[in-house]
């Protein structure tokens, strides 16, 4: 709850900030033998914590999956109901170390949720839903994620981090009638290891910039060792732009690509079908954050 009362206060700190500001007298500007405590640099903390939130919408460029083989192709935009806007939140907290290590621990729920009726039959597995039946879908994709980053930049605040991150996915996909005579559900949870890189750049009077980015594309046999002949990728990306505010705070807008998928067969006993899956999306989501630093 902590991270979501912050975008309540947020407005109010901005306005609050510059109210004090305009009632302030103006003070001398330091002779060029007097040091600026503005221009001073920060004091070191060994250790740094920062808790971080967003909120927002996300809207589904492309998104088709098929279960089977020999089953549908379905537009989850064109006839799935993904054609309107999705609320978005994503929580983090990142601890650094002496300035140059951080952990970061991210949960990003995703959820879409959508009623429609069908425009043709659609095959998944072994079920086929009639056209004209009325349809509850999910697609349930939460993930979590941990991840360390070397800084290798020396101007203070700056960020040019390298690293590797683990996921965490959890996925639950189902197609079930509104009547309840039917139902598929597929559910899937495995670790996905991913490559992580991020960038920021302080400016003058507080503003910022900065860009993140997790991504991989591999056979999944390779990663975790088993004999399921699965295409795996993902690529989640995003630009930012924020500005400092009191109590050791900072005010963002982030615009973010969330995209991947994978396409192979599964084997094994709970194995539905023939094991076939072939998974597309394409996101983008548009949020506003803030980060406090603890």
């Amino acid at each position: 709850m902590r991270f979501y009362a912050l975008f309540m206060v947020m407005p109010s700190l901005v306005l609050g900030s510059a109210r004090v500001q305009a009632l302030e007298p103006a003070e001398p500007s330091p002779s060029s033998d007097t040091p600026s405590s503005s221009h001073s640099a920060p004091r070191f903390r060994p250790i740094e914590l920062r808790a971080s939130a967003e909120l927002g919408y996300l809207a589904s460029l492309s998104h088709h999956i098929r279960f089977g083989q020999d089953g549908t192709d379905f537009d989850y935009v064109g006839e799935g109901g993904q054609d309107t806007l999705f609320a978005v939140s994503r929580l983090s907290v990142d601890v650094s170390f002496h300035q140059r290590h951080t952990l970061v621990f991210m949960y990003q729920p995703l959820r879409l949720d959508t009623r429609v009726v069908l425009e043709r039959d659609v095959t998944v597995y072994d079920q086929t839903y009639a056209a004209g039946t009325p349809m509850a879908l999910r697609y349930d994709f939460p993930f979590y994620r941990a991840s360390y980053l070397y800084n290798f930049a020396r101007k203070p605040g700056r960020e040019l981090e390298l690293g590797l991150s683990l996921q965490l996915r959890n996925a639950t996909i189902e197609f079930a009638t509104l009547s309840g005579e039917a139902l598929t559900s597929n559910r899937n949870v495995g670790p996905v290891p991913i490559l992580k890189a991020r960038w920021t750049e302080p400016f003058s009077h507080g503003l910022w910039m900065g860009a993140e980015a997790d991504g991989f594309y591999a056979p999944i046999s390779y990663l975790n060792g088993s004999d399921n002949e699965v295409i795996g990728a993902i690529l989640d990306a995003s630009v930012r732009g924020g500005i400092s505010l009191p109590m050791r705070s900072r005010a963002f807008v982030n615009v973010r690509y969330l995209g991947g998928g994978s396409v192979g067969t599964s084997t094994g006993d709970d194995v539905q079908g023939d094991g076939f899956v072939e998974n597309w999306l394409h996101f983008l989501t548009v949020t506003l954050g803030v980060s406090i630093d603890l």
